[in-house]
């Protein structure tokens, strides 16, 4: 008796939990890739800083209402 030889394409349906993984990591990619072109440019930190001291200086009464708000629109220029 001869053996039989099974030649045949399966494709995907051979390997289930391979062609899962598979559209999972393109998934993951695909919205991490959308995740970080939605996420617009970064601030530079020497602004956030200097905003927050302004604050600071701000609620612990060293400058007035029209220091402050002079100050935080020269900050907020480009």
């Amino acid at each position: 008796m001869r053996p039989m030889m099974w030649h045949h394409y399966s494709g995907m349906a051979g390997y289930p939990l391979g062609g899962l993984l598979l559209i999972v990591l393109l998934f993951v990619a695909a919205a991490g890739a959308a995740a970080f072109a939605l996420r617009g440019p970064a601030s530079p930190p020497g602004r956030r800083d200097a905003a927050a001291i302004l604050a600071e200086r701000y609620a612990r009464g060293e400058i007035d209402d029209e220091e402050y708000q002079r100050r935080r629109d020269q900050l907020s220029r480009p």
